[in-house]
């Protein structure tokens, strides 16, 4: 027989541990509030808070809102005697912005802001201008040392304008076997990446070709995200080590873009898959220019502590963002409110009815951190700034879990977990699962790389094992089949625009079941005294480890 790995004799263990209290802690827990979670939805989704973008009235009132549902829910101001971590943010907003012009091929090209290209700065200088220069084709724009992979090697991008790739070369497999982890996206498929590589590579301009596959959303999500204004963390340089723009164009605009240059994109694609790829420079030259109105401001996180009774300098982290895209592309009624109803009021209120549960509980062991973070939407800027600078030790925080927009959809069989067997919280999940009956499934599109989307990121790349599921595919009325046609309804027409609004009709049973599991992971991870870890081999291992080692 062979021998188990340590590692998975503990994880076995605490789970069986887990396992047989699960009975009696269900049994045990308090009610959790449906009229908290719809009531604290449908105020935050509301117009009146005007999509909830921060620097906005949508902030002042979330902000208050919060602070009084914390308050009176029994938490403690959870950063120093107040309730509130200041996050320096500059709003970027592009204004006049130009076509995008190339030129040097078979016909001069044009292409227009909005339907066709969306395009930004994350400078913080009043004009960006760009002017003839080179285009280069740079496949899917990554730079891999520990993959022998590299799509800049070989070629000179200062000043240039690179067209990339969205996703990474193996998403297309059908297992996770691959260089680059197979179907499952790498953070090397992200679209943050991409620019922060061209950056680095000195490149003038970061262009993504979209791809609604790959991207994992439509058009509209790509122009509702990235027109009007957008955020950055405030910086000493001002950002004036970043691409000059970054942006995205559709792919039938690339298509017409390489043709002109005498390429094809289809050939060029395959070939980027390709191990040795050499990037393409297409002889020609782009050119745009766009204003930027820019306003510095401090935004805020929001953050409430029910201190623990035993060991109160350990800590465990629900966290939820509280902002959205505030004003965006109006609907075809003239909408231009995004409301992020369930993306993520319906998160953020579950913080709150959490914090009521728990207090009626009383304290655990360890103390439990609620933390309302914003600027998500901007590339999880409030969940970025807490962990660089922690109100509470990260070396000192057990484990946290993320709650990112909930299903509307009833009550599931399973839960969707998003990273599943990176880390030893899997066995509180499966506890809490097994207690309900349900099962907890691995993602069915690990391609369209969830777990670099969401502010769990923010701490797992600092060592925090952190938790992040979905309700379930598996629905009681339905089965499998309803559960997607749902999820891929709510992308294509919700997510990240003026329809992801407050709905009375909606059935919470399925939230309160999750909300259910939500509380029971928590309170097992406030009381026990153990350290989970991320598993052997994880690429987040070795910070814990070094984190742990220096206490």
């Amino acid at each position: 027989m062979p021998r188990k790995h340590p590692l998975i004799l503990s994880s076995l263990l605490l789970s069986s541990q887990l396992l047989a209290t699960a009975g009696t802690a269900a049994a045990d827990e308090p009610a959790l509030s449906v009229k908290t979670m719809k009531s604290v939805t449908q105020e935050l989704s509301s117009d009146a808070f005007e999509g909830r973008a921060p620097g906005t009235v949508g902030e002042e009132k979330t902000l208050a809102l919060l602070e009084k549902e914390f308050s009176e829910a029994g938490l403690k101001p959870g950063n120093q005697g107040s309730w509130f971590q200041d996050v320096p943010l500059v709003q970027i907003t592009a204004d006049n912005v130009s076509d995008l012009r190339v030129s040097g091929g078979e016909r001069e090209l044009s292409y227009k802001y909005g339907p066709e290209m969306v395009v930004f700065s994350y400078r913080v200088t009043p004009k960006i201008a760009i002017e003839n220069s080179d285009v280069v084709f740079v496949g899917y724009g990554i730079n891999a040392p520990e993959k022998g992979w590299n799509d800049y090697e070989g070629v000179d991008v200062e000043g240039k304008t690179v067209v990339i790739l969205v996703n990474d070369p193996d998403y297309e497999t059908e297992d996770l076997q691959g260089t680059f982890n197979g179907r499952a996206m790498t953070y090397y498929g992200r679209w943050s990446y991409k620019y922060e590589e061209a950056a680095r590579q000195g490149a003038a301009a970061a262009l993504i070709v979209h791809d609604t596959v790959p991207a994992a959303y439509g058009w509209n999500v790509v122009e509702s995200s990235n027109t009007g204004p957008q955020h950055v963390a405030d910086a000493a340089n001002g950002h004036m080590d970043q691409t000059l723009a970054n942006g995205w164009i559709q792919k039938s605009v690339a298509a017409e873009l390489l043709a002109s240059a005498g390429q094809d994109l289809d050939a060029l694609t395959a070939a980027a898959k390709k191990p040795g790829f050499k990037s393409v420079d297409l002889g020609l030259k782009a050119s745009l220019s766009f204003d930027n109105q820019i306003e510095k401001q401090r935004s805020k996180n929001v953050i409430g502590v029910l201190p623990g009774n035993e060991r109160p300098d350990e800590y465990v982290l629900y966290t939820a963002h509280w902002d959205h895209l505030g004003r965006c592309g109006a609907d075809e009624t003239g909408d231009d409110i995004c409301n992020g109803a369930i993306d993520n009021a319906t998160g953020t209120a579950a913080l709150v009815a959490l914090a009521e549960a728990h207090v009626a509980a009383g304290p655990t062991a360890r103390s439990i951190v609620f933390l309302a973070v914003t600027a998500e939407e901007s590339g999880l800027l409030g969940s970025e700034s807490y962990a660089a600078n922690p109100v509470y030790p990260l070396s000192r925080t057990a484990g946290g879990i993320n709650m990112d927009a909930f299903s509307m959809t009833g009550q599931a069989r399973d839960v969707v977990v998003i990273g599943k067997g990176k880390s030893e919280l899997d066995s509180y999940l499966e506890a809490a699962v097994a207690a309900d009956g349900r099962v907890a499934r691995n993602e069915p599109t690990p391609e369209k790389g969830y777990y670099y989307r969401s502010d769990h990121f923010s701490f797992a790349k600092r060592g925090v094992p952190m938790l992040y599921f979905e309700g379930g595919e598996d629905l009681v009325k339905g089965g499998v089949a309803a559960g997607r046609a749902a999820a891929e309804d709510f992308t294509e027409h919700r997510y990240h625009g003026p329809q992801d609004e407050y709905d009375p009709d909606w059935d919470w049973s399925g939230v309160m079941a999750d909300l259910k599991l939500y509380y029971r992971i928590g309170r097992d991870l406030a009381n026990t005294d153990q350290w989970p870890n991320w598993v052997e081999g994880d690429e987040f291992r070795a910070v814990r480890d070094a984190s742990r080692g220096a206490e």
